[in-house]
Formats: structure tokens, sequence, C-alpha cells
């Protein structure tokens, strides 16, 4: 499955090993907690475990079954990361006795309600890259300029397709009934994954025809593109790298609802500004489509999955970059901020190609 990338620099030689020593993932809540109620929510830090590993144990420790421990997101095994949970607090007396050496408790409060998948704003992320020389040092920092300027396509990372990158595939069995899966919740993964597959390959799409609008005269572009005139020298005008079309369904950024372009100008001004983005289909039932032109291209990886379908933006701006270069240890740090259902390993690709 191969992707585009948005920025044309070269490939920029280092290590990033996803660890718990240079991977570190800060979970942000939707909201504060209040401080009262019948929910037990617990601040943990893990490593080397998956968010459902912790929850087992957890729940093995206290005598729950898993489904009674609640949580906002997932969170990646090979890191360090820090996530609240939360339980009954009828458990919290047995609380105070547990140990294990790969979850360790920060704290814990009271809330009116159980946490609930979703109920996320956002991850802060910590990165050590390594191997890092003077010079990709500072071409580091000029790409991260332009990130923070422009934020980054909202690929869905490796992650969401298995351990060996062929999860998708087995969901297009799936739907085309050549393979079966007894086992609910590993259908809807692979069926999911499937999904995903569409939508970075249409994002993917979206990028190379961006590409095009930038590089080359309208006229050529016209000639090369089955796009009216007007529209293509419209689409030239547009600031950001990554270019609107009509008909596309945006969002309000971070949250908000889904509209559909009908002023190109107004609309990519607005996306210039991170105040809204385009989205992109996650195919399945009961979604929106887009319209016009830019659903010539959307229905191009529009499939019936069977499952419920949804939008996604289609890109995203990390926020609170930090970045410190060590040059005793050829280390590269960088902290960011991205909202809920965003992949870091992106913000990677995308710096280092």
């Amino acid at each position: 499955m191969t992707k585009q990338f948005y920025l044309n620099h070269s490939k920029i030689d280092v290590l990033f090993k996803q660890n718990k020593d240079d991977f570190c993932v800060t979970e942000v809540p939707l909201y504060e907690f209040s401080g009262e109620g019948e929910h037990l929510v617990i601040k943990i830090r893990k490593k080397d475990l998956a968010t459902w590993d912790a929850i087992e144990i957890l729940a093995n420790f206290l005598g729950c079954r898993p489904r009674d421990i609640g949580y906002a997101g997932l969170k990646d095994k090979n890191a360090l990361t820090i996530q609240s949970i939360s339980v009954h607090k009828q458990y919290e007396e047995k609380l105070k006795s547990f140990e294990h050496k790969n979850i360790k408790i920060l704290g814990t409060t009271y809330h009116n309600n159980k946490i609930k998948v979703g109920h996320l704003k956002g991850n802060n992320f910590f990165i050590r890259l390594k191997r890092v020389t003077v010079p990709e040092g500072r071409k580091i920092e000029q790409v991260l300029k332009t990130i923070a300027q422009n934020g980054i396509p909202n690929y869905f990372g490796f992650q969401r397709f298995g351990n060996d990158g062929d999860n998708y595939i087995k969901g297009k069995e799936i739907i085309d009934g050549t393979r079966t899966e007894k086992r609910r919740n590993l259908k809807q993964m692979y069926v999911n994954a499937y999904q995903s597959f569409l939508f970075n390959s249409w994002l993917s799409s979206r990028i190379e025809l961006s590409k095009l609008i930038s590089a080359f005269e309208p006229k050529e572009i016209f000639e090369k593109v089955n796009l009216p005139l007007d529209i293509v020298k419209n689409m030239k005008k547009q600031a950001h790298p990554f270019k609107l079309l009509q008909g596309d369904l945006m969002s309000h950024y971070p949250f908000g609802k889904i509209f559909y372009v009908e002023d190109m100008t107004v609309e990519a001004e607005k996306f210039n500004l991170k105040d809204r983005v385009a989205t992109g289909l996650l195919a399945g039932k009961r979604v929106k489509r887009a319209e016009g032109l830019a659903l010539n291209y959307e229905q191009n990886f529009d499939e019936s999955t069977g499952e419920d379908g949804a939008r996604r933006f289609s890109w995203v701006f990390p926020t609170d970059i930090e970045s410190n270069y060590k040059e005793d240890k050829n280390w590269f740090e960088l902290q960011f901020f991205l909202p809920k259902g965003s992949y870091a390993t992106e913000v990677i690709s995308e710096l280092i190609h």
C-alpha cells in the first residue's frame, strides 16, 4: 500500500524505533473529571502492554470483568503511555494493594460516569529520533516549520492494518464472501481495516491531484485531468497544498458540523486558517457522500462494506510543536499534540519520508 507524501523533500536517514524510551504518549481527556461520583478514575502509566492487556491484568486483580473497566482510547503496546481508565469505586480499597512491573498507578479521582470510547480530546506525544547528524537536524527543523503551518494528511497508520499489514485484504475477502470469520470482533476489525485502506487510497489520490495542480500551469492540468479550466484556475489559487474540490464535504475543525463546499474560495481560505477541513469517506451504510467533482474522486473508493460508514478528517494540524536537538548524542527530540483518531507515526512518516 503506497501513500503520497505532500512534502517534496528527500528521505531523511535517521533511526526511529517505537519503544518505551523513544515513544511516549499522554492522553488528554475530553473533559475534566468532576472529583465526585460512583466511578473511580485511575490514571495509569504502562509500558510494553496494549491497553487491552493492561485492562485484563487490572480486571483479574480486582475480580471484575474487563468490560466493567472504561477507557477512552487504545494506546500502543510499543510505547510508554499515560491514560485514564475507570471502574466502579467499590474496587478502590482493593486497588491500593495493586502492583505490576509494567503498570504504575499515578493517581485516582472520581467521576459521575464511566469513561467511554471517544471521551478523548487527543494525545500529547514525545518522540526521539536517533543517529541524526547536524545537517539532518537542520532539515528536520525546516520540515517541522512547514508541518506546523500546513498540517499533515490524516492517513491511518500502519497499526490499523495488523502486524503483517494485510488485515485489509482479509476485510475485502470477507466483504466479497471468499472468507468467513465467525468471531464478530475480528470480522469487524478486518472490515474496518479495508475501510481504512479505501480512505488512505482516496487521500493519496487527492494529494496526487493537489501536487499536479501546484506543479503545472492551468492549461497543462486541464489537458491531464478531467476538470473544467475555471475550476483548475480556482484550485491553483488556493494557498494550502491540499486543494479543495467543488462538492467536498467539509467539517469545522477540530469538531463541528459537516457541510458541502459551495464557495471554494471562501472555504479554501478558512481551511488554510485551520478553521475547517475536507473530510474523506469511510465506506459503508448511513453516511453522507460528496457531491459533484469531489464525488467523481470519492466514488472510486466507495464500496458496500456491510458496516456503518463515517466521515474522517482528510487533514490534521499538529499543535504545541517543540523540538530539541542534542548534538552530543545525535538525538532529535520532538513533542506535539494531535486530536483523537490521528497517528503520531504519520507525522514521523511525513517528516522523514
